[in-house]
Order: structure tokens, then C-alpha cells, then sequence
């Protein structure tokens, strides 16, 4: 099993940042790539941005967030951090940390392991 916890959601201006972390621990050989999903009120789960480490390490991202947002994985150690920038308030949902093995895209059900989410609030 692998065990997810996210951290760094709050209350932000338009404009601002925050930074999400997501820790993996437990049998973390079991997963070869970490990612983000988010969900608003009313609206459905989607992809916002990724790393995955497979072969190559690759990062990949959602059109709505890309050149604001930032994943990076800190090496042999588990832990993503998505650096989100220039915040604005449709950023606003719940933001989860999912990881699996052999699959790295927009696919929620693919991801065997999820973390409880943390809540983003952008105000205007």
C-alpha cells in the first residue's frame, strides 16, 4: 500500500500563490508517477498537472494551468510540490494527490492511490 498526504491549501487573493505538497510513503516502489487532480463545486474531477519518473522524468499539464503552475518531485524522496502561480479564483476547488504504476495521464480511474484532498480558495 501506498499512503498519499497533501498539505499547503488555503485562503489566497486573485494574483497569489500557494505551493501543494504531496508525500508519498508505504511501498512507494509501487508507483512510478505522482499527479494532481482538483475538483470544484458542482463540476468534475480533472487533471491539472503531473511527474512521472517510469523511464525518463516527464511533467505534463492541464491547457488552463500551464505557465502557472510548476510540478516538481524532490528526488528519492517521495514528495510533489505543485508551485501555483497567478492563482485565479476558477483555480478555487479541492485539490488531490494520486499516484500509480505504468500510467501517467488524465484518467482518475487509473490511479490506484489517492490522498484526501486539500482545499484551494481563490477569492477575487
Amino acid at each position: 500500500q501506498v499512503q498519499l498526504v497533501e498539505s499547503g491549501g488555503g485562503l489566497v487573493q486573485a494574483g497569489g500563490s500557494l505551493r501543494l505538497s504531496c508525500q508519498a510513503t508505504g511501498r512507494t516502489s509501487e508507483v512510478d508517477s505522482m499527479v494532481w487532480f482538483r475538483q470544484a463545486p458542482n463540476k468534475e474531477r480533472e487533471f491539472v498537472a503531473g511527474v512521472s519518473w517510469g523511464s525518463d522524468e516527464m511533467t505534463r499539464y492541464a491547457d488552463s494551468v500551464k505557465g502557472r503552475f510548476t510540478i516538481s518531485r524532490e528526488t528519492h524522496d517521495y514528495l510533489v510540490l505543485l508551485q501555483m502561480n497567478s492563482l485565479k479564483p476558477e483555480d478555487t476547488a479541492v485539490y488531490s494527490c494520486a499516484a500509480a504504476r505504468l500510467y501517467f495521464g488524465p484518467t482518475e480511474s487509473a490511479y490506484e492511490y489517492w490522498g484526501q484532498g486539500t482545499q484551494v480558495t481563490v477569492s477575487s
